[in-house]
């Protein structure tokens, strides 16, 4: 347990981050799973609709170093790649 008041404040800033980190992380994934669902099913139209908020969510998540900005890039590579090479089948 905390016993110093920096230590608390420390504590208290440490829950409100992880709070907001979860909920970015939760977003990036979600679309993420999203748009390779529809990829999946055919639905090509769709997920290039929804690419671009694919890519600001994970840019976000970047920017305020939750997932590495190399990772980010590669994610957002294989997406475009999945969605090029689901478009070029149908």
């Amino acid at each position: 347990m905390p016993i110093t008041a920096s230590a608390k404040k420390a504590v208290r800033n440490s829950a409100r981050k992880h709070d907001f980190n979860l909920a970015r992380k939760t977003t990036m994934v979600s679309l993420v799973k999203k748009v390779k669902k529809l990829a999946g099913e055919g639905k090509v139209e769709e997920a290039k609709k929804l690419l671009p908020e694919v890519e600001q969510a994970i840019d976000k998540a970047a920017k305020t170093h939750l997932i590495d900005k190399n990772t980010a890039s590669r994610k957002k590579s294989r997406i475009a790649k999945l969605l090029k090479k689901v478009s070029v089948k149908n």
